[in-house]
């Protein structure tokens, strides 16, 4: 495999590798070298990637178990939800302020969530992956990873209630 068809294999996905990253890490730093560091990992093995069925979930596996072994080394379980991906057209002042707030209250319900459903929601409802790759990545039946997202949104969504309905938690 030259190195163009290299690059044109991991250039659909790079930037999803970046984003999990960058979940998981919290640091642009740390998510580039972990990045980096999982493409140069699948250079060095870019001879048997023919063998996996999907390229990208092994890929997205790779990263995330660099990441966690990263976070283990420091001995840091604090993981940070990051979301940038949001665009609004021209909103209003008002309609910016009050998306910016439900934003930061949707990742505070998040940060409260046990790791394994961060993971879950991150793949899911922002990296928009199908069940079938996350059990893959996660090394989870479709059927739990299912259960996990539900038991998740449902968190969260008790946690916008009660912060919408009672106020400032």
């Amino acid at each position: 495999m030259t190195q163009n068809d290299f690059v044109k294999l991991i250039a659909p996905f790079k930037d999803k590798l970046f984003r999990l990253a960058k979940r998981l890490l919290v640091s642009t730093e740390e998510a580039e070298d972990a990045t980096q560091e999982v493409i140069l990992k699948l250079w060095n093995n870019k001879e048997n990637l023919d063998s996996y069925k999907s390229i990208e979930a092994f890929s997205m596996t790779m990263t995330k178990n660099y990441c966690l072994d990263q976070l283990k080394a420091k001995r840091s379980g604090n993981l940070k939800l990051v979301h940038d991906n949001y665009i609004d057209r021209e909103p209003s002042l008002e309609n910016q302020l009050e998306a910016k707030d439900s934003l930061n209250w949707v990742e505070k319900a998040i940060k409260e969530l046990p790791e394994q459903q961060k993971l879950i929601i991150q793949m899911r409802d922002i990296e928009e992956y199908e069940f079938e790759e996350i059990a893959k990545i996660m090394d989870m039946n479709e059927t739990a990873i299912r259960v996990a997202l539900s038991r998740a949104r449902k968190t969260i969504r008790a946690f916008m209630l009660k912060t919408n309905d009672y106020g400032i938690k």
